[in-house]
């Protein structure tokens, strides 16, 4: 890996978060965030809620609101399951830069090096005026593994792109190998960055090279060693119980529920999207990011030096974390950060200016489309997830809870030494 990383990001990464999670001290009810949270929810109407922030090493706050569903009136719990869809992509882009140490892939390596069926690859130019027909050629740069890793490859996602979305209506040819379509790129890949399905392919990737699947690959390699014993692609009989009920919001503003029914076992596994979590264990996964790749118990899950490339913009002056919304009942437009151009890392939104009231500049961000979402801010060595089960995907009141919730954490939470 050829990449490298400012020494001050480094530091941050190290000394603050370590110093950070050593003087910690644990949030409680008195420091509002119970109340800001139990407040919101109820304001906004939100049938469940349930959030965690933590320090590299401790727990400040947990808490959970509503009911798991409404037939049951069991309530929501810090364990409860939720399907965390995209929250799944920086799983991911661990587990390919795993094999990236091991010498097994390269960041500049052509994916076609393993997928095959990348090979020839187009690039959709338009539609023709006068038969609507797709105009196609082929792409003149091969899609490399950085470029899945940052969303720059020319895949994308036709909940938020136009013309993926019509030429989808039109056709949508197959992969011979697996069945699964190919959809043709946006554009050539490097030139943008667009979110898509990126990382289902390398998700691909890692099965192809890992020889295994994506549930055995997590389960060995990242899952087990952090201890995350409630996440996999499958729910098992005895944890349905503690899967969330899913909501959808409806024409006149209400949230109808989806029955809960216990989840077949998938046939394939998506490194996009697919794995169920619970706060608490994806917590454990954002510690490790904080430790730089520490499991504990001197066992590393990645070398400090990849979270430090991770962990830093690499597509240059592209602006990531804006889409405009092609389906408004799977997702509202999203800005993460308006008015500020924000970066892309290895599997992370990375903001180059602080969040007014909230998480510090350089700070690690995702999310998933039932509006579960995470951030990890390694200047004041904090990590923190607030997730929900319903779309649309950035629902105004989805999005104003997490914005309740983002600055109740700053307006509470202690501050390292320095900052």
């Amino acid at each position: 890996m050829k990449d490298s990383m400012p020494l001050i990001a480094r530091r941050d990464f190290g000394a603050l978060a370590l110093l950070f999670g050593a003087r910690a001290r644990r949030l409680s009810a008195a420091d509002g965030l119970d109340e800001t949270l139990r407040a919101a929810v109820k304001r906004r109407a939100i049938p469940l809620a349930a959030a965690m922030v933590a320090t590299a090493s401790n727990t400040l706050y947990e808490g959970a609101f509503g009911k798991r569903d409404s037939a049951s009136g069991i309530d929501a719990t810090i364990d409860s399951i939720f399907r965390i869809a995209s929250m799944t992509k920086p799983v991911t882009a661990v587990a390919a830069m795993q094999l990236v140490e091991q010498g097994k892939l390269g960041l500049d390596d052509p994916v076609a090096k393993h997928l095959p069926q990348l090979g020839n690859l187009q690039v959709l130019e338009g539609f023709d005026q006068a038969t609507n027909k797709p105009v196609l050629r082929p792409a003149r740069k091969a899609v490399l593994l950085r470029h899945l890793l940052t969303h720059t490859s020319g895949f994308v996602y036709e909940n938020w792109d136009a013309n993926l979305a019509r030429y989808l209506e039109q056709t949508a040819p197959a992969d011979p190998d697996t069945g699964a379509p190919v959809d043709p790129l946006m554009f050539e890949p490097g030139t943008r960055w667009e979110y898509g399905t990126s990382m289902d392919w390398a998700g691909r990737l890692v099965e192809a090279v890992g020889g295994q699947t994506l549930e055995e690959y997590f389960q060995r390699n990242i899952l087990r060693p952090l201890g995350m014993k409630d996440t996999s692609f499958i729910v098992p009989e005895d944890k349905f119980d503690r899967l969330v009920s899913a909501w959808q919001r409806q024409g006149d503003g209400s949230l109808k529920e989806q029955l809960r029914t216990p989840p077949a076992p998938p046939k394939s596994y998506n490194g996009g999207g697919g794995l169920n979590s619970t706060p608490r264990d994806y917590v454990r996964f954002m510690q490790m990011i904080l430790r730089r790749g520490s499991a504990g118990g001197g066992q590393q899950v990645l070398r400090p030096r990849t979270v430090d490339l991770m962990a830093s913009n690499r597509i240059g002056g592209l602006s990531a974390g804006k889409l405009k919304s092609v389906t408004p009942e799977n997702s509202s437009d999203v800005d993460f950060h308006p008015g500020f151009i924000d970066g892309f890392g290895f599997g992370f939104l990375i903001n180059a200016k602080a969040y007014q009231g909230g998480r510090s500049a350089g700070s690690l961000a995702w999310a998933g489309i039932r509006n579960t979402f995470f951030w990890i801010d390694p200047r004041r060595g904090i990590c923190a997830t607030l997730m929900m089960q319903f779309l649309p995907f950035c629902d105004r009141e989805a999005m104003g809870l997490l914005h309740d919730f983002e600055r109740g954490v700053y307006a509470t939470a202690p501050r390292p030494l320095g900052i």
